[in-house]
C-alpha cells in the first residue's frame, strides 16, 4: 500500500474546474485532471486508428490496472477483477454465496442501493436482511451506530455487507473490528468502497474484507463505467457473472480463440467484465490511478483534514451539527441543519454563490479532494452565515 508521507498543497492548477465555481462534490462524481483528459483523448486516437492496437495490449493495460489498484488497497494484483459497476461486483459476489431460511444478512440504514438491491434478491428464499439504523440524536451518533452494527451479527448472519463511509453523511465505520466480529461467525464481509477509497486509507491486510468493490468515477478521480472488485479466498473457482473470451485460459493467444476453453484465466480475471480493455477508458484509469498513488491516499484525507479543521467548529457555532472527526472522513461529511432552516433557500442561495454539493437526506453532504482550497470553505461558511439570518 502507498503511504509516503508528505504535505500536500491545493492542486486546482492540475484541473479545469472554473475559478468562480466552488465544487465540494466529489462523492458525487470527481472532476477529470488534465492529465486523465489527456490520458482520454490519446486513447481515442489510438481507437481513430485501430491498426495501433496489438493482441498484447489487450492484456497489458488491464495488468496496470490490477497493479495499481492492489496497491491502494493493500491487496494481491491477481485477485482484483476489472468491472463496470459497483452493481456488477456486487452482483457478482451475491452470485457465489450461499445462505439458509434462518439465516440473515446484516445492511447499514440507507445504504446505497447497488449494495441493497443485490441482497434483497438474494434473500428472497428466507434469509433475513437486518438494518442497521444510527441511535437518533446527533451526540456520539458514529460511535454508538458501530457499537450497534458489532451486536448486530450473531450467529446467524452469513453476510455483513456495508459501506467503510456512509455515503449521505460520512459516518466512518470501523472496519477491522466489524471485520474481526463477523469472522468469528463465519461470515462474509463485503465493502462498497466507492465513498472511500482514493481518498480515505484502506488497508485490506488489516481488514481483511471477502470482497471490496470500488468503481473509478468518485474519489479515484478517473472515467465513468470502469471499477475493480477485490475478490478473496471465498469465491476462488467461482462462477462469474459472464463468460467473455478474455477471461478464458490461453486467450492471450489470438490465433487459438476458436480452441474453445473451459478454464478461465488464473485469479480475479475469471469475474472481469466483457469489453474491459477499451483502450479510452483503459488509458483513463491508469493516469486517474498513477495521480492518486503518486499523491498518497493518506496524504489526501490529510489535506482535506487539514482543509476543513479552521471551519468545522464554525459552522457548529452557527447551529449546525457535524460528526465528531473519530467517526467521519475528513474528504466527505455531513452539515445536519437546525430546525429553522429552510432548505429550498438554502439550495438557492448555494447555487447563487457557485457552491456544488448535494443535499442527502438530513444533511447537506460536502465532498473535498486536493482540487478545493479556503476560499471554497469560506463561501459555504458564508452562505450557511445567510441561512440562519446572520
Amino acid at each position: 500500500m502507498e503511504n509516503q508521507k508528505k504535505l500536500l498543497t491545493c492542486q486546482k492548477k492540475l484541473f479545469t474546474l472554473p475559478p468562480e465555481l466552488h465544487y465540494l462534490n466529489s462523492a458525487y462524481m470527481s472532476p477529470l485532471s488534465k492529465r486523465v483528459q489527456e490520458a482520454g483523448l490519446a486513447g481515442v486516437a489510438v481507437k481513430g486508428n485501430p491498426n495501433q492496437i496489438s493482441p498484447k495490449d489487450f492484456f497489458k493495460k488491464s495488468n496496470q490496472l490490477r497493479n495499481l489498484f492492489a496497491k491502494i488497497i493493500n491487496v494481491q494484483a491477481n485477485r482484483v477483477a476489472l468491472i463496470p459497476s459497483v452493481s456488477y461486483g456486487i452482483n457478482t459476489v451475491a452470485a457465489n454465496l450461499k445462505a439458509n431460511k434462518g439465516q440473515n444478512i446484516v445492511l447499514m440504514h440507507e445504504q446505497f442501493p447497488s449494495n441493497v438491491y443485490p441482497w434483497r434478491r438474494f434473500a428472497s428464499n428466507g434469509v433475513e436482511i437486518k438494518t442497521v439504523s444510527p441511535p437518533n440524536t446527533n451526540i456520539n451518533r458514529g460511535k454508538e451506530w458501530n457499537i450497534r452494527i458489532l451486536e448486530a451479527i450473531d450467529k446467524n448472519t452469513v453476510i455483513v455487507a456495508m459501506p467503510q463511509v456512509h455515503w449521505t453523511d460520512g459516518t466512518l465505520f470501523d472496519l477491522e473490528k466489524i471485520g474481526q466480529r463477523a469472522r468469528s461467525v463465519g461470515a462474509a464481509l463485503i465493502i462498497d468502497a466507492i465513498q472511500s477509497v482514493g481518498a480515505y486509507p484502506f488497508d485490506n491486510a488489516k481488514i481483511k474484507a471477502d470482497a471490496v468493490i470500488v468503481a473509478n468515477y468518485k474519489h479515484l478521480m478517473g472515467p465513468y463505467g470502469i471499477g475493480y472488485a477485490y475478490y478473496g479466498e471465498r469465491f476462488d473457482n467461482g462462477t462469474p457473472l459472464e463468460d467473455n473470451w478474455l477471461s478464458r485460459k490461453g486467450s492471450e493467444d489470438f490465433s487459438k480463440l476458436i480452441d474453445y476453453q473451459d478454464e478461465y484465466a488464473s485469479g480475479a480475471a475469471r469475474f472481469d467484465m466483457g469489453g474491459r480493455a477499451n483502450p479510452i477508458l483503459q488509458t483513463m484509469a491508469v493516469a486517474s490511478l498513477g495521480q492518486v498513488s503518486e499523491f498518497g491516499v493518506d496524504n489526501i484525507q490529510n489535506y482535506c483534514q487539514q482543509l476543513i479543521a479552521p471551519y468545522t467548529d464554525k459552522i457548529q457555532e452557527l447551529g449546525f451539527d457535524i460528526e465528531d472527526r473519530n467517526w467521519r472522513g475528513a474528504h466527505l461529511f455531513g452539515i445536519r441543519l437546525p430546525d429553522n432552516i429552510d432548505l429550498l433557500r438554502l439550495k438557492t442561495v448555494l447555487e447563487q454563490n457557485n457552491i456544488v454539493l448535494s443535499v442527502r437526506g438530513d444533511a447537506i453532504r460536502v465532498s473535498l479532494n486536493i482540487y478545493n482550497d479556503a476560499a471554497d470553505m469560506h463561501a459555504l461558511l458564508n452562505v450557511l452565515k445567510v441561512a440562519i439570518g446572520n
